[in-house]
């Protein structure tokens, strides 16, 4: 007998399928070629693709996300664990037992450009854009580096104590960057996110009057010697930051000593920048920022070291760590990515942790389109999604427990930059048509991001023959399995995973592609 239902009825249930089939698609990319190898994916106020929660079937089954330059981006592709090999010829077996380091996070920088970015869209497509990297659709960013006052991602130079003579601070007080833009928005960014955010503070130069060259751009360092008064105020203008912050109920879990404090000591730098020497920056810790953190109210922020390239390394971490005085107050090692094709990272990352196991590694900037060879924003770059791909990677099978991108939002020259010094980011704003485009390299975060929870360990991954494909294994908190691939070959290559826990999982990585596997053990 054929059911007959009533109109309104009929009407609900159309409705209904309609907006299962919307949201079930609702996750697709808006694609767009602007004439670089690959796509961007375009988003608005009303509209932007999505992986979801990404939560993992029952034992027995296992997800894959695929992004690749042929235009997958976070592409689900659910399976079976199978009992026997498939045969593929190259065989990765998980190894538990092989524990490195545990993750702490991975994210960005509020920098004052991005917040201009961010607050140049409508209401409804800035939340859009923070819940991409923020909310628990999104891509789970963690860590938000924050500049202490300017940095060349500024529209002007400043810093919270200009008066000179001010010894005491007495005049400090935030800019309008932060009170208008970076703070409601790391308070926008902190109310989505699941989690608390860990924000990381860094400075890139002191005020004039407490420097060498009475400016905050080129060669220069702090007047005096550590333990003298412009090191004593330096550090305690750290603290009155950490204060005001705190003040709008925003934390740090962690400062850094200083962005790249080998800049401050190259004539005619052309923007802020704060010299140091190691020695210097050792004994600035040991008598000046470590007890004033010590005893401000803020005892437990962590200090990161060095916030500069790895080329330093390890002669750095060598003079500041092997000081008791300086080293009591030390948590990590921050790193950026520049020039890291120089300097292996076996002899620089790799060597700082067999000396100083103790002390983490993290990173804690990286662009793409910051060389004069390469510059500038290019939209739908696959060739730098696997430059950061292939970084990550390369970072976290040498210890190291976090990797922060730089700006989180860029307009479409790379900008604002107030000396031109114009890069990349994983988003790039079109205010005009109130949209923001996600760049290949929003999906290379994000297969890390989105899967390494924090807590998250290292685990040991053999190759049954020598391969080029680049992976590194993770055991989550709940005992779950994250193994994440990158083929930058031009060539398919088929491999099976062998999980002891679990049996063989048969997978397939396409030519120039990133791949996340994840399954539960039990």
């Amino acid at each position: 007998m054929a059911l007959s239902l009533p109109p309104a009825v009929l009407l609900i249930l159309v409705y209904l399928t309609t907006r299962v089939t919307l949201s079930a698609g609702s996750n697709k990319c808006v694609a767009r070629n602007f004439g670089h190898d690959s796509v961007v994916c375009e988003c608005n106020a009303t509209y932007c693709d999505s992986v979801g929660s990404a939560s993992l079937p029952p034992p027995g089954q296992f997800s894959s996300y695929l992004s690749s330059m042929a235009g997958s981006r976070l592409e689900p592709d659910p399976g079976r664990v199978q009992v026997n090999s498939s045969g593929a010829g190259l065989r990765l077996t998980i190894v538990p037992y092989q524990k490195y380091q545990k993750i702490r996070g991975f994210g960005g920088a509020m920098t004052d450009a991005a917040a201009v970015n961010i607050l140049s869209l409508s209401a409804a497509a800035q939340d859009q854009l923070l819940r991409q990297y923020f909310s628990s659709e999104g891509i789970g960013y963690s860590v938000v580096r924050v500049p202490i006052a300017s940095c060349d991602f500024s529209t002007r130079l400043y810093t919270y104590a200009d008066t000179p003579g001010d010894y005491n601070l007495h005049n400090f007080s935030l800019a309008l960057e932060d009170t208008n833009m970076k703070i409601p928005l790391l308070q926008k960014a902190q109310a989505m996110s699941p989690r608390p955010l860990s924000l990381l503070a860094s400075a890139w130069s002191a005020p004039a009057w407490m420097k060498t060259n009475g400016a905050l751009i080129g060669k220069g360092s702090l007047k005096g010697r550590p333990g003298g008064k412009e090191y004593k105020t330096w550090a305690q203008y750290y603290i009155r930051f950490l204060e005001e912050y705190a003040k709008y109920n925003l934390t740090f879990w962690a400062v850094t000593t200083g962005n790249e404090p080998s800049a401050g000591m190259m004539t005619n730098y052309s923007f802020q920048a704060l010299g140091f020497k190691p020695e210097e920056q050792r004994d600035w810790v040991a008598l000046d920022l470590g007890p004033a953190l010590h005893a401000s109210s803020f005892p437990s922020t962590h200090v990161l070291i060095l916030d500069d390239n790895r080329v330093l390394l390890p002669h750095w971490a060598k003079v500041v760590l092997s000081d008791i005085h300086a080293g009591r107050y030390i948590h990590g090692v921050a790193v950026h990515w520049y020039m890291d094709k120089l300097i292996p990272a076996e002899i620089s990352l790799g060597a700082t942790h067999h000396l100083y196991p103790e002390y983490y590694l993290f990173g804690t900037e990286a662009c793409a389109g910051w060389s004069p060879l390469d510059r500038g924003v290019k939209l739908g770059s696959w060739a730098r999604a696997e430059q950061y791909a292939h970084d990550i990677l390369e970072d976290l099978n040498h210890y190291v427990v976090g990797w922060t991108d730089w700006n989180l939002a860029l307009d479409q020259t790379g900008g604002p930059n107030w000396v031109k010094n114009f890069v990349d980011s994983p988003v790039i704003v079109d205010a005009k048509r109130d949209v923001f485009y996600k760049q290949p390299t929003f999906y290379s975060m994000a297969h890390f991001s989105k899967f390494l929870w924090e807590g998250s360990q290292r685990v040991g991954v053999s190759a049954s023959h020598k391969t080029d494909l680049e992976y590194s294994a993770f055991i989550r908190p709940d005992g779950s399995v994250v193994l994440i691939v990158l083929n930058r070959s031009s060539s398919v290559i088929q491999f099976d995973v062998w999980d002891p826990a679990v049996g063989f999982i048969t997978s397939t990585a396409p030519a120039h592609s990133l791949l996340t596997l994840a399954w539960n053990t039990h």
